[in-house]
């Protein structure tokens, strides 16, 4: 299946914009995945948005709300969140650059691919992919997406480009109360030399490729040997959205609450609105 660009704007160094695209560097169907399946019936569960007291509500029914102090509720229209105005929506500029040690780990959130968007993009593309392999620094700058300011580094990749989103300094939290007490004791010398030399022994390049995911696979094993079964318990996939016939009980009761008002308590034999 082909990637699908998540973003798509320009990469700025100084007066220099280069049109790219960013992809997700991950890969989600490579993890064995569930739907939550109702026992007795062998139907799939499905979630609706409802509200005390008003039942099941439609999408365009909801709008984003701040909470206050004082417990309310700022109201914002997708409208009116949609209309601020920021540069780092369609501009990735790259404002600083680091030696790429000196991002800890702690800091990296998700990795992302940035690639050209066309072959007209791609001398000025390499020119930034080559000085920066060259000088060994990452660049950093933010960008929009998913309704999001992102802090990025971006840095050589094979023959390309990686982002990694970043997490903001207020997003970590402090680890000075959880380690201040295990500084104050003296490690032994000689079980610190015996672990330094397991740690030599055992030191290699990395290679993604030597891990595997032994849960995911004891899994698909698992669902293998099951299938493979007439006595393992089936249900089968609705012909509709699940929907109708397996409506859920606030569905129904919203629907009769809906009938009696329309009804205006005619008689029975009166002409009533069908419910919605």
């Amino acid at each position: 299946m082909a990637s699908r660009a998540i973003w798509k704007g320009q990469l700025r160094l100084s007066l220099v914009s280069i049109p790219v695209e960013i992809h997700s560097a991950r890969e989600s169907g490579s993890r064995v995945s569930f739907r939550q399946i109702h026992g007795p019936s062998g139907k799939p569960v499905h979630y609706q948005k409802t509200v005390q007291g008003v039942g099941p509500v439609e999408s365009d029914e909801i709008v984003k709300g701040y909470e206050t102090d004082d417990g309310d509720y700022i109201l914002l229209e997708p409208d009116e969140i949609d209309a601020i105005k920021l540069e780092t929506k369609k501009t990735l500029e790259l404002v600083q650059f680091v030696e790429t040690s000196e991002i800890a780990p702690i800091w990296f959130d998700r990795p992302y691919y940035v690639v050209p968007s066309d072959e007209l993009a791609e001398d000025a593309y390499r020119v930034v992919r080559d000085a920066l392999r060259q000088t060994r620094k990452a660049g950093l700058g933010q960008l929009t997406m998913r309704g999001k300011e992102y802090l990025c580094a971006i840095r050589p990749c094979g023959d390309g480009l990686l982002m990694e989103t970043l997490h903001y300094e207020k997003d970590i939290r402090n680890a000075d109360p959880l380690f201040s007490s295990i500084a104050d004791d003296a490690t032994d010398d000689e079980l610190l030399d015996v672990a330094t030399q397991l740690i030599d022994k055992k030191t290699a390049p990395f290679d993604a490729s030597a891990f595997e995911d032994h849960y995911a696979a004891a899994l698909r094993d698992l669902i293998d040997r099951k299938m493979k079964s007439k006595k393992t318990p089936r249900a089968k996939r609705p012909d509709d959205d699940g929907r109708g016939e397996g409506e859920n009980v606030v569905d129904l009761m919203d629907a009769l609450k809906k009938s009696l008002k329309q009804s205006k308590g005619g008689k029975s034999g009166g002409r009533r609105k069908k419910a919605s």
